[in-house]
């Protein structure tokens, strides 16, 4: 019997370094194919290809400027460049500083016509880039004129689309053939680093995408309800997003799945897995991105997205795709014009200059992409990072972050004007955004709403953006610039003399109410999101506010202010409501009456209130105004609690300590409190409360609970309360 040996056989431990020697050195063969440093690949007619699409890109954008510039930046714009200039002559009196922080050709000038000279002179460069006429100057000249517009859009330019197109046509300059004429650019082929970079950045843009959804901490994907939320909260949603929306939960998991492959698996793919890689690396990019576009309409992203993905491709790829395809003359012609001669020699000092240069912004990107990945980049020494923090504001190396983090909500404001002093409203229709149930958004992209996308993202943000109040400044004074962003305009009898700013939230139907009264949408009131503007008898425009009331209660002339609170509660403005029910329910210059106070908590409720539905929680648990009902107080403290009230979260949680609540439910009630004790962060009130009394209501509820069931209270905090890496890739 043979004995059983205890060593491996001699040699095997080299064999296996072999073995991994031999993987190494096919990955890194692997990897200079991938750069063009290997093989017998050429190039010119992807690089043709994504060249015509760079340039049909910056048609788009330099078109949306033509329509939208004057109405955002313009000299009586919603931003005034003028306005922006004068503030950053006065903080920046250098004038390197001050390219460097802000760099753009308005330094030169910012009035109405320089707008429109940069937007024309864009729009030739593009066209220029679309003809292949002097492509590396066409592509600076965009880049240029480009990145003078992103660096003072300021609150117009939110989204990454704008970074993207720089960074691109930023690298497309040294990856374009040289000449005024350059036809193919046989004569100039891509050279092995510029090959490199527009690769490699393709490859940020998909695996930066992927990565970050994983380490960003959204329970969405980590419950995988994401495509629950997405097409409903997208700024554009089509008809193809709707029907998306309402389909079964399997097929949402196949969707993201499908972003994952296309996101991590097939990028690098790309990389290690040669040409038949790449072609699986684009198929699965192009199945993602064209869906995305079809259901989303996020401008010129996808568009840029899936022509840029071309510089995987080679001209042999080409070629035996013809031949695949039976395609024998087209892949004939291709084969007769892709020879490209040797790489044209330049001088030492510019080819070292142009490795420096592209090695340089290499370095930039790597910081972006380690944050993709959950690298605390912040804390690194700020001798590796200021090479990115000093040229940040040129926006051309990014982190690609989209869609790390979902609100789950749709939210977004609407424009409504009166003639009549309050007792009419008339809403201002946009274009595009959702605002009439029986309505979806047309297929508009790779067209980019700028003014309503920003409105949109400005709304969902948590704070209360000064865009709004300017904007309804602008229609009070008529400008027509900013009126024609607009469908019509609804005042064309008498003009408005206020303007209110309303929140509402829209939620998809799903089919069979569709089939049944036609509504794609069901929308529910948010209240007001800014006090109410208005004209003063001088004809200057004014925001609503109860500095007068507050006066009068503070003298304790009760009696005016509640006429005052009164007044400006029947004009629309709901913080006066608020004023107007803790007169009545403290008895503050009349007799107490809780029930009126009830009463106008449901009024403002019913407009979408927030704090109205916690109130309402707070009568029916305590019996002001109304018999306690415990379960219409938890129902009520629900609502709230969902549409994002802090106190509300508490308050049940509360209730759940207390054992107010039928079922009791001590895991969701310990949930609530360790939610109320993360998010209560500020010194207000609200705050202090909350801090002071948690801990023994926690205290209470854990001493009836198991560790196991401790322990799954604390998991469902912690998913509430996640808090997300930032999608904004500032240094």
């Amino acid at each position: 019997m043979p004995s059983i040996p205890t060593h491996p056989p001699a040699g095997s431990a080299p064999a296996s370094n072999g073995d991994a020697t031999r993987r190494l050195r096919a990955a890194w063969q692997q990897i200079r194919e991938f750069s063009g440093l290997a093989g017998n690949a050429t190039y010119l007619w992807p690089r043709w290809v994504v060249l015509r699409a760079v340039g049909v890109v910056y048609l788009f954008i330099f078109a949306g400027i033509h329509r939208e510039g004057q109405a955002l930046i313009g000299p009586s714009g919603i931003a005034p460049l003028g306005e922006f200039f004068a503030e950053l002559h006065q903080n920046i009196p250098s004038t390197l500083e001050a390219l460097v922080r802000v760099p753009s050709l308005f330094w030169l000038n910012t009035s109405a016509g320089m707008i429109t000279f940069l937007t024309w002179a864009g729009l030739l460069a593009a066209v220029a880039l679309v003809l292949n006429l002097w492509p590396r100057m066409a592509l600076f000249s965009c880049w240029l004129i480009f990145v003078s517009f992103v660096t003072t859009w300021r609150v117009f330019t939110p989204a990454q689309l704008d970074r993207l197109m720089l960074e691109v046509a930023l690298l497309c300059i040294p990856f374009a053939p040289a000449g005024f004429r350059p036809g193919l650019g046989a004569a100039s082929p891509p050279r092995p680093i510029a090959l490199f970079m527009v690769r490699w950045m393709i490859f940020r843009v998909m695996f930066e995408d992927g990565v970050v959804k994983l380490v960003s901490g959204d329970i969405h994907w980590r419950n995988l309800t994401a495509m629950e939320v997405m097409y409903e909260t997208s700024p554009f949603p089509t008809l193809f997003g709707y029907i998306d929306h309402g389909l079964p939960h399997a097929y949402h998991i196949f969707e993201i799945a499908l972003t994952f492959v296309a996101e991590l698996v097939t990028p690098l793919l790309a990389i290690f897995a040669g040409r038949r890689g790449r072609w699986m690396c684009f198929w699965t990019w192009l199945a993602l991105q064209g869906g995305i576009q079809l259901t989303g309409n996020f401008g010129w992203l996808n568009t840029a997205a899936i022509g840029f993905s071309l510089v995987l491709f080679d001209d042999q790829m080409f070629i035996a795709a013809a031949e695949r395809l039976r395609w024998r003359k087209l892949a004939t012609f291709l084969a007769s014009r892709a020879t490209a001669v040797s790489t044209r020699a330049i001088g030492a000092f510019k080819l070292y200059g142009l490795r420096a240069a592209l090695w340089f912004h290499f370095y930039l990107t790597l910081f972006f992409f380690a944050k993709a990945c959950g690298v605390a980049v912040n804390t690194l020494p700020y001798a590796v990072t200021w090479p990115v923090h000093l040229l940040w504001e040129f926006r051309s190396a990014n982190g690609y972050y989209l869609y790390a983090t979902f609100d789950p909500v749709r939210y977004q404001v609407e424009f409504e004007g009166s003639n009549d002093g309050g007792q009419t409203w008339r809403t201002y229709e946009f274009p595009h955004i959702p605002q009439h149930e029986d309505r979806v958004c047309p297929f508009i992209a790779p067209w980019f709403c700028r003014f309503e996308a920003t409105l949109q993202i400005a709304g969902w943000n948590g704070k209360k953006s000064p865009l709004m109040p300017a904007v309804a400044a602008h229609l009070l004074v008529r400008d027509q610039a900013v009126m024609d962003l607009f469908v019509r305009d609804p005042f064309p009898d008498h003009p408005p003399m206020m303007i209110r700013m309303r929140g509402y939230r829209m939620f998809f139907t799903d089919f069979a109410t569709h089939a049944r009264t036609g509504n794609y949408w069901r929308r529910e009131a948010a209240g007001n999101y800014l006090p109410m503007m208005y004209l003063d008898e001088h004809g200057a425009v004014a925001q609503s506010n109860l500095d007068a009331g507050d006066e009068a209660m503070r003298n304790r002339d009760y009696g005016p202010a509640r006429e005052f609170f009164a007044a400006q509660y029947t004009l629309g403005n709901f913080e006066a409501g608020y004023r107007l029910a803790d007169i009545h329910l403290r008895g503050l210059g009349t007799p107490a009456d809780p029930a009126k106070a009830f009463a106008i908590y449901q009024e403002l409720a019913r407009e979408g209130e927030v704090t109205a539905e916690y109130d309402l929680g707070v009568s029916y648990e305590r019996g002001q105004g109304v018999p306690v009902d415990l379960a219409a107080a938890a129902n009520w403290y629900r609502l709230a609690a969902r549409h994002g009230s802090l106190a509300a979260v508490f308050s049940l949680g509360s209730m759940h300590a207390n054992g107010l609540i039928t079922p009791r439910d001590d895991i969701e009630g310990l949930a609530l409190l360790l939610e109320a004790e993360t998010r209560a962060m500020g010194d207000d009130p609200a705050s202090s409360f909350i801090l002071q009394y948690q801990p023994a209501l926690a205290k209470r509820l854990k001493e009836r609970m198991g560790p196991a069931a401790i322990a799954q209270a604390e998991v469902r905090a912690a998913d509430r309360c996640r808090t997300p890496i930032p999608t904004e890739e500032t240094p």
